[in-house]
């Protein structure tokens, strides 16, 4: 048996139909069939009693999934330090970002720095910001771009740069008429927001909690963009940065600042704490830090 076989074996229990695992898989159903009856003649015995309704574990199943499920979970952690080993020896950069970061830092100073280190192998993915830090936290990547607040405790924090978060209405919306707001404006309000995979999510959520209501959330989404929409037509409000309304586009929308304490979207980079970094990463910290010190003194424009 191998660590493809457990990998079978494991969807098969939790779907506990062959039909189902195969598009999982993307193998025949015939070719399940077959790696099951390979490992239940290799431990002589039965793992899966056949139904009508499907594949159901067997007593002896049951004792395997856990040894599976082990020997998979092994496996992944070894895969993960090996990786790490090499990103360390090789310099390798694999970036995990929170989506709007690199648009905040951006691209130019990624394409820069392929241009500057050719020599380090760059790899990024980007999702939102809860899932950057559940991965990181699993072990892949070994830099990030997240959103304060990061648990000191687990990871070593640089400060890059930080925006306030804002009210966005439609200019013909009562509030627009408004220099400033308070979280009581959101009351009753149709409100468009990222879901709470994003920490912006959370920082509006839990003022309006604070305040004594909650608040009239119409639709969570992964990408701003629907929000922009949905304001732009006047159906509703939503928060955002200075920034990404900017690269959107607000011609008949209004940015109000809070004015009854801090709303911030604070920007991160992460490495792990007590995880020696490979020469890759080290560099490339300090190129994105020397970076966003130019976009602060006017020699690049955002």
């Amino acid at each position: 048996m191998n660590i493809k076989d457990f990998n079978v074996f494991i969807t098969v229990a939790e779907t506990r139909h062959l039909t189902k695992a195969s598009k999982l898989l993307y193998m025949t159903p015939q070719g399940i069939s077959k790696v099951i009856k390979n490992l239940e003649n290799e431990c002589d015995c039965e793992l899966f009693l056949r139904t009508g309704n499907g594949m159901e574990l067997s007593e002896a199943g049951r004792h395997f999934l856990k040894y599976a499920n082990k020997a998979m979970e092994e496996y992944f952690d070894m895969r993960n330090e090996l990786l790490r080993i090499k990103q360390k020896e090789h310099g390798v950069v694999d970036l995990l970002s929170a989506f709007g970061i690199v648009r905040l830092v951006t691209p130019e100073c990624i394409l820069d720095f392929k241009k500057k280190y050719p020599e380090i192998e760059f790899h990024s993915r980007e999702c939102p910001d809860k899932q950057v830090e559940r991965w990181f936290l699993a072990g892949e990547g070994n830099v990030a771009f997240s959103l304060a607040p990061c648990d000191e405790e687990k990871y070593d924090v640089s400060e890059l740069s930080a925006f306030p978060v804002k009210l966005l209405v439609n200019e013909n919306h009562p509030l627009s008429r408004k220099e400033t707001v308070t979280i009581q404006d959101l009351r009753g309000e149709p409100l468009y927001i990222e879901s709470r995979e994003f920490k912006i999510h959370d920082l509006i959520v839990n003022k309006c909690r604070e305040a004594g209501f909650e608040p009239n959330i119409m639709f969570e989404t992964s990408g701003f963009s629907l929000c922009h929409k949905m304001v732009r037509e006047n159906k509703g409000i939503s928060v955002t940065v200075d920034f990404v309304s900017d690269d959107m586009g607000h011609d008949n929308m209004v940015l109000i600042p809070f004015a009854d304490g801090d709303y911030e979207w604070k920007i991160c980079m992460l490495t792990r704490k007590n995880e020696t970094v490979g020469n890759g990463v080290d560099i490339f910290q300090k190129h994105v830090k020397e970076w966003m010190d130019r976009i602060r003194e006017g020699d690049i424009n955002r």
